[in-house]
């Protein structure tokens, strides 16, 4: 079932994390109790099969096991983002078709990549989100991020929004996003549905001055977020500010520190899923980082520590 927001899309649509047990199997039961959780917290919406959500460990059958199962949990409450991001163009596109067909309200694609090499030229991308496009009509978010290694220019992103129907919302987490979704916004203009914050909220004050009206975020503390998102987007900027100030040694401390294993250690702590493993060659970050997080945590008493107590 499509969830019945209205777009444009905006506020806290944080990375769902894949819950698996002790052995490092799926635990779709953790999976839903999480999702719940989030949307309990106050996610506007939520992403899925994210690399916040180690979607690069999972098989192609357990992608669409987490998928299916998700889309049918959340039943319409929120609108969902699936990540289909592949370097083959058809398969990034039937991905996202099937994505589409699952209930899916957006698709998020980093440009093709592989390794540290694999790179290639601007019509090339250009073509890539086309066919992508060609094949379904939900909105594309393009995932404009250092691990593809690809620079995509302002001037690349906004012939894509205006050109390729479907492409309209953009996650930015290069270095110095702000500036560059204040770029894109000029250049876009009301072909830019959606400019996103990216890196878990720790450049989220600098990316809202410039014009953002999305945050995807780690899914451990939505609620905190937005504390953030919600004054701002409603002229409140100084509340905004002292929020931001409020919640800046967490993100701070998760992007840092923790990565994508924050959310999953916090919603272990407050009895969300059974188990915060993830999965090898991946290591658990060291339990002084683990008790960090936590003592930081409590501090604020985020819905995570006791949605599930």
């Amino acid at each position: 079932m499509t969830s019945t927001a209205k777009r444009p899309y905006r506020g806290v649509f944080p990375v769902a994390p894949t819950i698996f047990d002790e052995r490092g199997e799926l635990d779709l039961e953790g999976q839903r109790r999480c999702i719940d959780f989030m949307i309990d917290a106050g996610s506007n919406g939520l992403c899925i099969l994210a690399n916040f959500s180690e979607q690069f460990v999972l098989t192609d059958a357990e992608r669409e096991q987490v998928m299916v199962a998700v889309l049918k949990h959340v039943a319409g409450r929120v609108p969902v983002i699936v990540t289909t991001t592949h370097f083959g163009s058809r398969i990034c596109a039937e991905r996202s078709r099937q994505a589409q067909e699952a209930g899916a309200a957006m698709v998020m694609i980093m440009p093709p990549y592989h390794g540290a090499t694999f790179r290639v030229p601007e019509k090339a991308i250009f073509d890539f989100y086309r066919t992508v496009s060609d094949a379904i009509n939900i909105p594309i978010m393009i995932q404009d991020a250092p691990v593809a290694g690809t620079p995509l220019s302002v001037d690349l992103l906004s012939r894509m929004a205006r050109e390729i129907p479907n492409v309209s919302y953009f996650k930015i987490e290069v270095p110095m996003a702000a500036a560059k979704l204040r770029d894109l916004i000029a250049a876009g203009s009301d072909s830019i549905e959606g400019p996103w914050d990216g890196e878990e909220a720790i450049t989220l004050m600098a990316d809202l001055d410039a014009g953002a009206t999305g945050a995807m975020t780690g899914g451990g503390y939505p609620d905190g977020i937005r504390q953030i998102i919600d004054p701002y987007l409603a002229g409140r900027r100084s509340e905004a500010m002292a929020a931001y100030a409020r919640w800046l040694p967490l993100i701070n401390y998760e992007n840092r520190q923790c990565g994508l294993q924050a959310a999953k250690i916090l919603m272990k702590e407050g009895g969300v899923i059974g188990s915060d493993a993830v999965r090898h060659p991946l290591q658990r970050v060291h339990p002084a980082a683990r008790a960090g997080l936590v003592e930081i945590a409590r501090q604020l008493d985020p819905v995570v520590l006791r949605w599930g107590r």
